[in-house]
């Protein structure tokens, strides 16, 4: 949610000792300030209660009243970036049990493991579901805690106020995978402040869909994305960028490098089979080579197109594939140029365009003129993932941003949809055949 958040003011008091909150959420772990609000209520700093993630990745759950903090902080650490947490949060200072009055559940699975734990007391009043106090979603700005962001997405955000629901209502596990999935929540009870935000109309992201229009208000620049539980796209990722050591932001899409040339970066979802493209904008800097590289077991600190690196095309038009360079095989790009990458692997063909046009009288649809794809020896498990190196050595350094088809690039939405784009968003029309880089492509392509 970036420098974004709901929020909504309750005009009637509920139930300020029991409560349940869900929510789904994919977050830049790079970008975790300590403290990063999934939800406060409250007005002031002296009486609260939120969940966030703090910057080593934790997750904790508190309530400040009184001049105390009662708390749970998880040991475990949340790191993964690829991926969709379902987060369940329950507040219940009614119970009679002093563990059960602070819970919480991630992909089903209940949090036992806490590095501190300090219960409340038994029917301790919250600032949760009281008239006047602010309810933030994705952000403390109403507590005096701001910005505290999320960075991040969220999806299906849910608060039973008055009772304690179970995960199994937002949420199942599936029955083919093993893995906790979204699930529509119905025959809920929902109480006074209850509400469910699908995110589903981008001209109105704080609607309430719980039958109690409970409806929240942006602020901010909150972008609706395609990237859902259900649907999950690629990002770039930090975990996995050959002694990259650029900056990641906007849900790691946008990736500016640091001042080491011939380092590499890549997706976080890879491929060994179908057809897929993705685009990205030059946005600042003028360097850059940008293209596909397989999964290398070997070497950790060289760039795309280099010996057993994988092919790119560089900014000044030299094409880079496997150790060896075609100059002036494209045109040059350079700042706010959007580039594109083809890659068939069912035929082991790369292509390349700029703004629009495939390069070197390439046709991704009909499969002509192609650059052959070199398959390294040392290649660990044959699969290839979208990517991009910084060929300067000097202080000019690039930044991309990438579009798997959720239609931005940064904050920015697409100019125009191109066709072809088989419910994702791009630019340019997507060659036939080629899909976004999305689970539920792979499943069905891949």
């Amino acid at each position: 949610m970036a420098n974004s958040y709901l929020s909504r003011t309750p005009s009637s008091t509920g139930n300020r000792r029991k409560f349940t909150f869900s929510a789904w959420v994919k977050f830049n772990f790079n970008q975790l300030a300590n403290n990063s609000r999934i939800f406060s209520c409250g007005s002031a700093t002296s009486a609260w209660v939120s969940a966030y993630f703090n910057s080593t990745g934790d997750l904790q759950l508190a309530i400040v009243e009184g001049g105390t903090t009662y708390t749970i902080q998880t040991n475990r650490l949340f790191r993964d970036e690829s991926a969709w947490y379902h987060l369940v949060f329950v507040v219940d200072t009614e119970n009679a049990t002093a563990d059960n009055r602070l819970r919480m559940y991630v992909n089903g699975e209940e949090e036992t493991s806490f590095s501190q734990r300090v219960n409340p007391t038994q029917d301790l009043d919250t600032q949760a579901n009281t008239a006047s106090k602010p309810i933030d979603i994705g952000s403390a700005e109403n507590v005096g805690y701001s910005p505290r962001y999320f960075p991040g997405y969220m999806s299906h955000v849910a608060m039973v106020d008055g009772a304690v629901v179970a995960p199994t209502v937002f949420g199942e596990t599936d029955s083919t995978s093993g893995i906790w999935k979204f699930k529509s929540p119905s025959g809920v009870t929902w109480g006074t402040n209850g509400f469910h935000l699908k995110f589903e109309n981008s001209g109105a992201l704080g609607t309430d869909s719980s039958g109690n229009s409970n409806t929240f208000t942006v602020n901010g620049n909150l972008k609706q994305a395609l990237d859902t539980p259900s649907n999950v796209y690629s990002t770039m990722n930090p975990l996995d960028n050959y002694y990259f050591g650029g900056t990641f932001s906007n849900g790691n899409l946008t990736i500016q490098s640091s001042t080491s040339p011939s380092n590499c970066c890549t997706s976080t979802f890879g491929v060994s089979s179908g057809k897929w493209y993705v685009e990205a904008k030059l946005s600042s800097g003028t360097k850059g080579i940008f293209g596909v590289t397989p999964k290398n077991s070997t070497s950790t600190s060289t760039g795309i197109g280099n010996s057993g690196f994988g092919v790119g095309v560089q900014n000044t038009g030299s094409l880079k594939n496997d150790g060896s360079t075609t100059t002036s095989w494209s045109n040059t790009y350079t700042t706010n140029d959007i580039l594109q990458v083809a890659l068939d692997l069912d035929n082991n063909k790369f292509y390349f365009g700029i703004n629009g046009t495939f390069q070197n009288s390439a046709n991704p649809s009909a499969g002509t003129n192609g650059v052959s794809i070199v398959t390294p020896s040392n290649t660990a498990t044959g699969f290839y993932f979208f990517g991009f190196s910084d060929n300067n050595s000097g202080s000019d350094n690039s930044t991309f941003q990438y579009n798997f088809g959720n239609g931005f690039f940064g904050t920015t939405a697409i100019t125009s949809a191109g066709s072809n784009g088989n419910g994702s968003l791009f630019e340019y029309d997507v060659p036939t055949g080629f899909y976004a880089l999305n689970t539920k492509n792979i499943n069905t392509y891949g």
